[in-house]
């Protein structure tokens, strides 16, 4: 039986796609170990969206080889493992790989990689890896996703038994000026609600406690038939899936990621509706300024983000709000970036993701003129941080006192004696709790706020 290790990078698109890679092995008679040294075959899942991804795979790459067992005596091919790249940077710099990680190891062949697999190839990945290891290498596929490619997860190759993540979109139409994803990920493509609705279905039945439906841009969705949809109203049909989500009755319903241009005020009026559907919502803003967002080509103006948000804040529900925010963007003024902060006072976020404008190659942005100063870059960042930090510790202290439900989901990495969990909201939860079991939900009384986790004791 041959081994598998498999390291994943990246969003919740990538870690669907490595449970469902690792259930295809495992069917197929391999084995998936935790450590890279006990593998026969190494498998990198990789992310494009931050800065440097290429050279932090050779890197990578460089790190395996390194720590690989010496060759046995009279061995052709050496002790080391195999070694694919998949995801988002093999999809985007194809059979270039090869070359680039060659001369970063002093032109040594190949440079330790021996195949490539892009992000609608892994249904293929079980040939693939038969191929290298019948000895052909520098093998690339890079083509379409098979017809009949199963989307299903086998339980025991989720991250979690207890949470599950369901991608109903793949791909992204909108080409913001920055964004690499329409050239990694494709179009948008629309998975059908009838099979979305079994599979939620089927992840109850397997005591699954919450189900995140995920995408590039799940507000985006639009499936090619109505079929499963039929008996559901909305303005849209991912608020008309969200509702027919919500009658399967499993326990709780996630979301992300949101896009603001297509998030309309049904999906609110959805989550209100049906207890099971989370109040929180991710709404990727990028800036707060109009000047930059049209230079982004995100589609919305700061007014309409803002008119969203009201939306989103007149809930009965009290939805938790994150997002996304981009600093130093080319051509950012100063001015620029102080709306970007009146913004973020306005919107008193739960949590939000700063990330400071790194070019990514191929995107508008990366040829744009006047582009912004790393120093620039750290202060704005740094100064927006001040204000996020602060509407972050507020959202977190409003609970001290109060009880929430908590779906606990593993021993705390910090304290054996704990519990690890989160809200409906999405907050981090550590508690203590006596007889409680990974996979309850928990009613939970907050006693203390820190960073970015509350604390609390079980009650009951």
């Amino acid at each position: 039986m041959k081994k598998v290790y498999l390291e994943t990078y990246g969003c919740q698109m990538n870690v669907s796609d490595s449970e469902r890679v690792a259930t295809q092995l495992v069917s197929n008679g391999f084995e998936i170990v935790a450590e890279q040294t006990d593998a026969d075959v190494v498998l990198l899942n990789t992310c494009s969206v931050r800065e440097k991804a290429e050279q932090k795979l050779y890197t990578r790459v460089g790190q395996i080889r390194a720590a690989a067992p010496p060759p046995p005596v009279n061995s052709k091919t050496g002790g080391a493992p195999l070694i694919g790249v998949m995801g988002c940077v093999a999809q985007l710099e194809g059979e270039s790989i090869f070359a680039r990680r060659a001369a970063a190891s002093s032109g040594n062949n190949n440079g330790g990689i021996d195949f490539i697999v892009g992000t609608k190839a892994v249904g293929r990945i079980i040939s693939t890896i038969e191929k290298a290891l019948d000895g052909r290498r520098n093998f690339v596929d890079l083509g379409k996703r098979d017809d009949d490619y199963e989307w299903t997860v086998s339980p025991a190759q989720r991250q979690s038994p207890h949470v599950a993540f369901v991608p109903i979109i793949e791909g992204c139409n909108k080409f913001c000026t920055y964004c690499i994803v329409p050239f990694s990920r494709g179009r948008e493509k629309s998975l059908p609600a009838a099979e979305i609705l079994r599979e939620v279905e089927l992840l109850k039945n397997q005591n699954v406690r919450e189900v995140h439906l995920i995408g590039q841009n799940v507000n985006s969705y639009r499936p090619s038939s109505d079929a499963g949809l039929e008996s559901f109203r909305g303005a849209t049909a991912f608020s008309r899936l969200l509702r027919a989500v919500a009658v399967t009755g499993i326990e709780r319903v996630k979301f992300t990621t949101s896009f603001p241009r297509d998030f309309h005020p049904d999906i609110v009026d959805a989550i209100d509706e049906h207890e099971n559907l989370c109040n929180w919502v991710h709404l990727p803003v990028q800036s707060g300024s109009n000047e930059v967002l049209k230079a982004m080509r995100r589609g919305h103006t700061i007014e309409s983000y803002l008119e969203k948000i009201d939306k989103i804040n007149s809930s009965h529900k009290d939805i938790a709000v994150s997002s996304d925010i981009i600093v130093g963007f080319p051509g950012e003024t100063d001015k620029n970036f102080k709306d970007t902060l009146k913004m973020a006072e306005y919107c008193r976020f739960d949590s939000a993701y700063i990330f400071k404008y790194s070019p990514r190659l191929e995107t508008p942005a990366a040829r744009m003129e006047n582009q912004i100063s790393e120093s620039v870059k750290t202060e704005r960042f740094l100064e927006l941080e001040k204000i996020v930090r602060k509407s972050q510790e507020a959202a977190l202290k409003k609970h001290l006192g109060a009880t929430l439900e908590v779906l606990a989901e593993r021993v705390s990495s910090k304290n054996i004696d704990e519990l690890s969990g989160h809200t409906t909201c999405h907050k981090i939860v550590n508690f203590k709790a006596t007889g409680v079991l990974p996979g309850s939900v928990v009613p939970v009384r907050i006693t203390a706020a820190k960073t970015n986790t509350l604390y609390g004791e079980a009650i009951g």
